[in-house]
């Protein structure tokens, strides 16, 4: 039996308030048959929740309110085995992201960043030489010093903004899609990068060389907010554990697939093995 991967997550931790509607709302226009669906949400902690149901070892670090959705927060990370202690407590509310999707699965988010803003970068606690993966959702001081206390640094970077100076160099892996690989070419020639393309896979790059490629794996859709967290999730704990980077690529496609046909940004996933590697 492979031995679960430790990793560290540091991120975004919010409240999802989903409407699930037929068709998006056009500028002034009102839509009336949406259904609400309320959850924990938040790349830092979709990311966290995935990679332990995947079966890792998983500390998240991020921030959430002294307030009911933070403390619920807390729980939930707590039942699912989450080492929360470095989860800080701001003054500032529990971030809560508006997320209208659409029947095709289609999304688009507005982000209140309450808390995830008021991280304190000095006070990240992550221990000396720790994988970590994180995400662009917050700000560039505690990108930049979760940069600085990683041994293996994962990066998807998302959403794209320009990194912090220095944090390309220390970066061992960075994942973005097809949109933030056209915004970031500074990315492009990083020691490892992976593009993911929807439906089609995705491919993984050795400083500007090919090096792996998964097709997409077919799926019925019905919420991409989480997939890609999934997927960042799942390559990530694959590569720390050892899999060969064709099969961890391929092992990620599978995951970011089942997550795309689950309604919650924290889809129900089962350990990594389960997803098989057709040869």
């Amino acid at each position: 039996m492979t031995a679960a991967p430790k990793l560290t997550v540091v991120g975004a931790i919010n409240v999802d308030l989903t409407a699930r509607v037929e068709r998006a709302p056009g500028p002034g226009e009102t839509v009336a048959d949406g259904e609400l669906q309320r959850g924990p949400g938040g790349k830092g902690a979709n990311q966290a929740v995935a990679a332990a149901r995947l079966g890792a070892d998983v500390r998240l670090i991020g921030a959430v309110g002294d307030d009911p959705d933070g403390h619920g927060i807390r729980q939930q990370l707590r039942g699912l085995g989450i080492d929360a202690s470095g989860v800080q407590t701001s003054t500032e509310a529990t971030g809560t992201a508006l997320i209208v999707v659409d029947a095709s699965g289609e999304n688009s988010i507005v982000v209140c960043a309450g808390a995830n803003a008021d991280i304190d970068a000095d006070g990240l606690d992550i221990a000396q030489g720790a994988a970590v993966l994180m995400q662009l959702e917050v700000s560039d001081a505690v990108v930049d010093a979760a940069s600085r206390a990683a041994g293996f640094f994962a990066l998807n970077a998302a959403p794209a903004r320009p990194l912090p100076r220095g944090v390309l160099d220390r970066c061992d892996l960075v994942i973005v899609n097809e949109t933030e690989y056209a915004q970031l070419p500074e990315v492009h020639d990083a020691p490892l990068l992976c593009v993911t393309l929807g439906a089609e896979g995705a491919r993984l790059y050795r400083h500007g060389t090919l090096v792996a490629e998964a097709p997409g794996v077919a799926t019925t859709v019905r919420n991409t907010v989480g997939a890609g967290d999934a997927f960042c999730a799942a390559l990530v704990c694959g590569l720390l554990r050892g899999d060969d980077e064709t099969g961890a690529l391929a092992r990620a496609c599978a995951v970011g697939a089942a997550a795309v046909a689950d309604d919650a940004s924290q889809p129900a996933l089962e350990p990594l093995d389960t997803y098989g590697v057709t040869r």
